[in-house]
């Protein structure tokens, strides 16, 4: 049997080695010239930058795919990082936090007064939510009555008082926390699945369990080496890849798909699984097929602005991961998602993969990849809001480092909204589909499979369950248990 995967970033490979190991002769279809979607690495002159996501956890996730079939090992090394992020406020206060709820609650405790066993009391609420959820939510299709209802089922609804369901992130966090610092440090983690913590449900504070219970990790040669060992491991399988091809049309007869029509011709085939945006799925490769309406109508989430800045200048104030944050964050929110611009004084991001990967910058250097989130686009002038953005970082970061920035720039390129439609189809330039902005949102993520077309499947970030490498990895896991239900596969 054959089946065809469309988009080769991280859902797709995943799906495209869970498939061939099944048996499946596996075509991926990428219509751009390199694999891996936004986990991909861009040089700039003696300098490195990993273009897309930038925090790793579950590490396992990748080891348990790089295993599968296992003729030979796959090198693919990865560190724990010892600080998960270093905060930045407006006022001097500068918070690093390490990894694990004893040390997260020490620091939260000297640095911001909170009081340390409610910390840790909350940091061991979001890790047994997160173990409740994660058998019959994360891990399953919640679609399929068939994945979810086991012995689990019943542990998670056990702790449904506890998930804040019916509270946003903001409403947990304030009630939880004494220091407004501390709010903010905890309501940022809806960005991780590009939402707003004003309007999430409490439920998403799990999202922190990964980075401050556990903590993040850092793959040796940068996050592109996720990509690259996932890619060895899928040709090793013997999956076929197809770059510089963009498919132009899902194929299908009486209900069921029967193939791909691609720029170089047809490829038919017994199952597609759809690793591009769902919207763009239906809306460019099935004009003609209706799709689901109140899934596909949802508010999206939001995108980015990021730049990628070569610095002649070492910083010993910064980490791996640098939060500076805005001082009007509820407002920075409310102009993403309800005006569709962006504030002057925007929370910012700053990766610095060289602070551990010392060959990514030139002795002396480092590589800043810079970003901020950005609404989706709706017709905004990007050149002169890039203009405008850029002015008030360099400000904003001059201000708290006490360095004036631009000098310090060697090496510079760019990427906005428009530009992220462009290379990874996604609808408008939202990174993760829709937006996780009311109580039943996750219920609203696209299943991993088309009720009303057989052999047509989803992976990816875009669908269920929802953003980031651990999730996109677990759409892949998804979509092979389905695909053994559907073709009565052991």
């Amino acid at each position: 049997m054959k089946a065809a995967i469309i988009g080769s970033g991280i859902g797709g490979m995943a799906t495209a080695i869970r498939l061939a190991s099944l048996g499946f002769e596996t075509h991926v279809f990428e219509q751009n010239s390199f694999y891996g979607g936004k986990i991909n690495s861009k040089q700039l002159g003696a300098y490195r930058f990993d273009r897309g996501p930038s925090v790793f956890t579950e590490p396992h996730l990748i080891d348990e795919l790089l295993q599968l079939n296992a003729s030979e090992r796959i090198n693919f090394d990865y560190n724990k990082l010892p600080i998960s992020c270093c905060y930045f406020f407006e006022d001097g206060t500068k918070v690093s936090l390490p990894s694990g709820s004893d040390a997260v609650a020490e620091a939260l405790s000297n640095e911001l007064g909170e009081n340390r066993s409610k910390v840790l009391k909350f940091l061991e609420r979001l890790e047994k939510n997160y173990n409740a959820v994660y058998p019959v939510f994360i891990k399953v299709s919640l679609h399929r009555v068939g994945h979810w209802l086991n012995s689990n089922i019943f542990k998670a609804i056990k702790r449904l008082p506890f998930y804040g369901l019916f509270s946003t992130m903001n409403g947990v966090n304030t009630s939880t926390f004494n220091n407004k610092k501390t709010v903010q440090i905890f309501n940022r983690f809806a960005t991780y699945n590009g939402s707003d913590p004003y309007k999430s449900p409490g439920m998403f504070n799990i999202i922190a369990h990964l980075e401050l219970n556990v903590g993040p990790f850092m793959p040796k040669g940068g996050m592109v080496a996720i990509s690259d060992a996932v890619y060895k491991k899928a040709v090793e399988m013997g999956v076929d890849f197809h770059f510089n091809t963009r498919v132009e049309e899902i194929m299908h007869e009486k209900g069921r798909v029967t193939g791909i029509k691609h720029k170089r011709g047809i490829l038919n085939c017994d199952l597609v699984t759809s690793n591009m945006d769902v919207h763009f799925t239906y809306e460019k490769l099935l004009p003609a097929f209706t799709g689901p309406s109140k899934v596909l109508s949802q508010e999206k989430s939001t995108s980015a602005i990021v730049f990628y800045w070569g610095i002649k200048k070492s910083f010993d104030a910064l980490d791996v991961h640098n939060i500076f944050f805005s001082e009007t964050y509820e407002d920075e929110f409310n102009q993403l998602f309800v005006k569709k611009t962006l504030i002057d004084d925007p929370t910012v991001y700053i990766h610095i993969s060289s602070k551990v990967e010392k060959e990514d910058a030139p002795l002396g250097c480092e590589n800043w990849f810079v970003m901020i989130n950005a609404p989706v686009d709706d017709g905004q002038d990007w050149e002169v809001q890039k203009k405008r953005v850029r002015a008030n970082i360099l400000k904003k970061l001059g201000r708290i480092l006490n360095q004036d920035i631009e000098p310090l720039i060697e090496e510079e390129e760019n990427l906005d909204p428009v530009m992220m439609q462009r290379m990874y189809s996604g609808k408008n330039g939202s990174i993760y589909g829709n937006a996780s902005n009311s109580t039943m949102a996750s219920f609203y993520r696209h299943p991993n499979f088309s009720s009303s077309l057989k052999g047509l499947y989803f992976a990816g970030v875009t669908v269920h369950p929802g953003g980031g490498i651990p999730l996109a990895l677990n759409s892949a896991a998804i979509v092979q248990r389905c695909v053994q239900n559907d073709f009565s596969i052991r």
